[in-house]
Order: C-alpha cells, then sequence, then structure tokens
C-alpha cells in the first residue's frame, strides 16, 4: 500500500500522503466497514468519535471488540480516563502522530468515526487559540458548579454572545470551555476562530459517508442498545459512578450513562432508562446525518457514498468492497 500512498504526482513531485475518512452517524456500520478495509488495503484504523477514546466505556460506546483490534491495527480507542476530558485540539495532534507513524509503516490511515468536528478540523485545520491560563479554567469550572451552565451560559452571552448562541445552554462543558477562553485572552471563542486557524495538514483526503435511511438506523440503535444491556452496560455505568465524577464531563453524558445512571439510583425503571436511552440516540442520530450532509468531508470527486446500512462484512458484496477499494486507490 505504501506506493499507492506516495505515487508520483504528474510524474514529478512525490504526491502527498492519502488518508480515508470513514464517516456517519451512529450505529451505521462504520467499524464493520473499517475492518475490511484495513484488512483490504493494509491499513490501520484511526478513532474520530469523541467517546470512543474513554477507556470506561467499551461496551455503551460500541468500540471495537478486543478481537477487531487484535485483528487489524487500531489507534486512539481508550485512551483517556472519562476523568480527563478529551477536545478537538488534543484529538487532531493526536490523529496526526498516529497518521505520520502509519504512513511510515506503509500502513493507510482510517479514519472512522462520527464526530464531525474532529473529521472538519483535521481536514480544514484549527482556530490557533493561545494556552489557557490555569487559573480561567480553575475559574470557569468553579462558576459552572456555582451557577450551573444555565446560569454560566448566561454570564457567557454576557461578554461573548457570539460564541453563546452556538452553545446549548444544558451544555456545561463547552459552556465553561468558551467561558475559559473569554477569562484568559479577553476575546471570544468563536472569534479566535474566525481570526486565526492552523492550516490544514499536508494530507490527501479521500471520503466514504455512510448514510442509512433512518429507519435502518433507529431499529439498529435499539438493537444496539439491548445487547449492550446484555453485555453489562449498566455495570459498566455502575463502575463509572463509583469514581464520584463531575456529571458534566463528557463521558458522564455519553448515551446511556445519564439514563443507567438513573436507573442505578432507583429514579426510573429499567424499561424506562432503555427507552430514554434509546430516544436520545435517535436524537443524536438526526443531528449527526444533518450534520454530514451539510459539511463537506472531502473534495469534490473524492466522496464515496453508501445509503444502506452495513451491519456486518456478510452484507457486503465484493463487487461493492472492489468498488470501494478502487476509489480509494484511485487517491493514490
Amino acid at each position: 500500500m505504501n506506493d499507492a500512498l506516495t505515487a508520483a504526482r504528474d510524474g514529478l513531485e512525490p504526491a502527498l500522503p492519502l488518508a480515508l475518512f470513514l464517516a456517519g452517524p451512529t450505529c451505521s456500520g462504520k467499524s464493520a466497514l473499517a475492518l475490511i478495509l484495513a484488512e483490504r488495503l493494509g491499513g490501520i484504523v484511526i478513532n474520530a468519535d469523541s467517546m470512543q477514546i474513554y477507556r470506561e466505556l467499551r461496551i455503551l460506546t460500541a468500540r471495537p471488540t478486543v478481537a477487531d483490534e487484535t485483528h487489524v491495527p487500531h489507534a486512539l480507542y481508550g485512551v483517556r480516563p472519562a476523568a480527563d476530558p478529551g477536545h478537538v485540539a488534543w484529538w487532531r495532534e493526536a490523529a496526526l502522530l498516529e497518521m505520520g507513524q502509519a504512513h511510515a509503516k506503509g500502513l493507510l490511515p482510517i479514519l472512522c468515526g462520527g464526530t464531525g468536528l474532529y473529521f472538519s478540523a483535521l481536514r480544514h485545520g484549527l482556530s490557533d487559540i493561545p494556552p489557557i491560563d490555569p487559573a480561567a479554567r480553575t475559574e470557569a469550572r468553579a462558576a459552572l458548579i456555582t451557577l450551573g451552565p444555565g446560569g454560566l451560559h448566561a454570564e457567557l452571552a454576557a461578554h461573548d454572545p457570539g460564541t453563546a448562541a452556538l452553545i446549548a445552554p444544558t451544555d456545561g462543558q463547552r459552556i465553561a470551555r468558551a467561558y475559559e477562553v473569554w477569562l484568559s485572552t479577553g476575546r471570544g471563542l468563536e472569534e479566535w476562530r474566525r481570526a486565526t486557524r492552523l492550516p490544514p495538514p499536508p494530507w490527501r483526503f479521500r471520503a466514504i459517508r455512510l448514510d442509512p435511511p433512518r429507519a435502518e438506523l433507529q431499529s439498529a440503535a435499539a438493537g444496539r442498545f439491548d445487547a449492550m444491556l446484555a453485555a453489562g452496560a449498566a455495570d459498566e455505568v455502575r463502575a463509572l459512578m463509583a469514581q464520584d465524577l463531575d456529571p458534566s464531563l463528557p463521558a458522564m453524558r455519553a448515551h446511556g450513562v445519564p439514563e443507567l445512571g438513573a436507573h442505578l439510583r432507583g429514579e426510573m425503571t429499567l424499561a424506562a432508562a432503555r427507552a430514554q436511552a434509546i430516544a436520545n440516540t435517535n436524537h443524536y442520530i438526526k443531528r449527526q446525518t444533518t450534520w454530514f450532509r451539510h459539511h463537506e468531508l472531502a473534495e469534490e470527486g473524492h466522496l464515496h457514498m453508501i445509503h444502506a446500512q452495513i451491519a456486518g462484512p456478510a452484507q457486503l458484496s465484493e463487487s461493492r468492497i472492489a468498488d470501494l477499494t478502487r476509489f480509494i486507490r484511485e487517491g493514490g
């Protein structure tokens, strides 16, 4: 595969190395397809999902199994504790490091996930925000606890209305992040994003986006959650709760965690927790689908669409696999 990754551009200069975006909403079959492509093309699957980075949440985030990770190389799965929230700038730096190491080994980086902001930051670059003063971070986190997400959102809106308008009043983690940027720099996060930007990386990207029918995704979400319950999702949440973490941390808001947490505290039945978790997952799938349909993942002609759900390798015909591998190799 290394020859394809370094194919000559116009016969004169080495081409930029090639990476693949494999994107789509939750339950669309990304992981199954990533395994097939990594095996066929000599690739490494690099996580591009903001929740699959947390080591405590293997079941509820549907991380690849140990067998999958043994079968083909994987990276950036389960690499952070729930107490240490990840962010897009960290992920971008870590992903670029993994991509560089993969290229050096002759492996195709396959960035697989459903977090649109990760793909956007990697392809287009990221705002060059100065380091945050630790005192500002401490003050922002204290304000979140004292005022609550809604109160801190109102405070943010008074100083940085442009950023506040883009964040839900219930999203405490993002509100605190925006507030600490304003405290530390005197400029709003959205202003920083518009004013400066780290350059796009020296890579070429081809993209495959999975876009199954909504009804199939909803059915898959229900089936997946039932499978998670059978696999021990409640015990996973119980262990997470034992850490007594800040409920505003991203891992504590992963789909299924708040609902099963409420069940374990005796605040709702398991049936009610299941129904609420599935409903919330379906709302998230809708938002993901909308985001991907309105944002470019790759340059024109470098995006391959799949409109049917891929629940497992058995549903992929040899002709479809050949079509996908040919599409990827054309980018070499």
